[in-house]
């Protein structure tokens, strides 16, 4: 299975910070906030590993990961030209990820205490389709929100003012390779971005979209307050390589 960081964000709840470095390589804790999804991936038995990043800061990224080695990874890098969505930079991963493969999708500013190889497991299992991670939250209205109907995803809400479940969907997001066909099926949303919320809906129409639930604590650590929280949290300097 390969994985994929999509870390081309331009992070502008993070500036001015980001008017000089890509919010991925703002320190969380002991380490830049790129290096904890490398080493979640790493940890799960994902060792090719495609990074989409901006241009903004691109030489840096090489810099401080390389190859991926000090992992155990084989890092690809791909360049987002300009921000176009979540799903917009996982359609670079086309080609990087075979027909007939699967995936492992972070988003770079997503930091976690649990172990995904459980859910890599079975996801591999799962015949074909999509697998989401989500997490209890009480900030409900701030991410998209999945609706059940007995134990199964019928449709995730974006950002709702009244949620109809206590959990929303993280980062963390396991794909096959119909991806890419979904996502040239997506059109630009208010924002003119390819919104990944879209493609997670198609599976869920389809009945594909499995789900797992994150342990321990989480976070999005693109604001102030949740990278402060995030560099609590990761002060011992777990998260592999130093």
């Amino acid at each position: 299975m390969k994985g994929v960081i999509l870390a081309g964000g331009t992070g502008t709840r993070l500036a001015p910070l980001t008017k000089l470095v890509n919010k991925h390589l703002l320190p969380a804790g002991k380490f830049p906030m790129i290096h904890y999804a490398v080493a979640k991936l790493a940890s799960a038995g994902i060792e090719e590993i495609l990074l989409v990043i901006g241009k903004q800061s691109a030489g840096l990224f090489i810099d401080y990961l390389g190859s991926g080695k000090p992992w155990g990874v084989r890092l690809t890098y791909r360049i987002q030209e300009e921000a176009g969505g979540i799903a917009q930079g996982l359609s670079l991963a086309e080609g990087f990820v075979a027909p007939g493969e699967k995936m492992v999708v972070l988003l770079g500013d997503n930091l976690f205490e649990g172990d995904l190889s459980p859910f890599v497991g079975q996801f591999a299992r799962q015949e074909q389709g999509a697998m989401v991670m989500l997490k209890e939250a009480d900030d409900l209205h701030r991410y998209g929100v999945p609706v059940f109907l007995r134990d199964s995803i019928i449709f995730i809400e974006e950002k709702p003012s009244t949620p109809k479940s206590g959990y929303c969907v993280t980062g963390v997001y396991m794909y096959d390779a119909g991806v890419f066909d979904r996502i040239r099926q997506v059109r630009p949303s208010q924002r003119g971005e390819l919104e990944i919320t879209d493609v997670n809906n198609m599976y869920a129409m389809e009945g594909k979209l499995q789900y797992g639930v994150l342990t321990g604590w989480w976070t999005d650590a693109g604001t102030f307050a949740s990278l402060r929280e995030a560099g609590e949290k990761l002060s011992d300097g777990r998260g592999g390589p130093s």
